[in-house]
């Protein structure tokens, strides 16, 4: 009697492909997996039935069946009620209170992570600037906005502002091996931070860098930190509302 659990699976293979060794069900999920986190198969495609991925697979409906529980378990698909599976958009969860980086964020999510430094630009700060670091008087200051993204899909927004006075390193930085939140992690400690965390709806230029349509909601990420009193940066990070989940577990006092 055939064996789907040590059965092999010669196939053609798309060019390029990983070819992976092992179990049916594990070449199976393995090669559904990369259609998803490649980006092939994008948020809300419609999964092929059982019946049809056991035909293309040779193999059980039931072999296909315990994959699909396990893509549904790992958060990669969701089932809907006499509607069929649909790759999920992947959220990234955090803590409140934690300062993480945003390639490891992308990256536990399973994505390939890149980032683009759209502008740059040292100046004098404004009164607008000013408000956003809480200082008192005019500095000099770097601004600059990086787009981060998770495979092939824009995933954040970042504006920053450094404050040069309490970062001069910055001024001449110019953040091509690591984003500026990164760098920052990396070069400057910090003693204290502030989040603000609110929703919003994107104007026409932000919908257009994250890619999304005009009735989605972001979710703005307001972060400023401080080194024994004096502000170092402050960042306006922008999600969209579905690919980012922010949690915090606490204790009552």
């Amino acid at each position: 009697m055939d064996d789907d659990r040590s059965r092999s699976f010669p196939r053609e293979m798309p060019e390029g492909a990983l070819v992976i060794e092992g179990s049916l069900h594990e070449i199976i999920l393995a090669d559904i997996r990369e259609q998803i986190l490649s980006g092939k198969w994008r948020p809300g495609h419609r999964i092929p039935i059982e019946t049809d991925l056991a035909l293309h697979y040779n193999c059980s409906r039931m072999t296909v069946n315990k994959v699909m529980t396990q893509l549904v378990s790992s958060g990669l698909i969701e089932r809907r009620k006499r509607a069929g599976s649909f790759v999920l958009a992947p959220r990234a969860q955090s803590a409140l209170l934690v300062l993480n980086e945003i390639k490891d964020d992308v990256l536990a999510m399973g994505r390939p992570y890149r980032f683009s430094v759209m502008r740059r630009k040292v100046r004098r700060s404004n009164l607008r600037d000013m408000a956003r670091l809480g200082i008192a008087e005019a500095a000099p200051v770097l601004a600059i906005q990086t787009l981060h993204f998770a495979g092939k899909a824009p995933y954040c927004h970042e504006d920053r502002l450094i404050n040069l006075d309490a970062v001069p390193a910055a001024e001449t930085e110019s953040f091509a091996a690591l984003p500026p939140g990164s760098w920052l992690i990396q070069h400057v400690p910090w003693t204290e931070a502030e989040h603000r965390i609110r929703a919003a709806m994107p104007d026409a230029d932000m919908a257009s860098a994250l890619a999304m349509a005009g009735n989605e909601a972001c979710l703005e990420l307001e972060r400023l930190t401080w080194r024994n009193g004096v502000p170092l940066t402050d960042v306006l990070l922008t999600y969209p509302a579905a690919m980012r989940e922010l949690i915090a577990r606490f204790r009552p006092s």
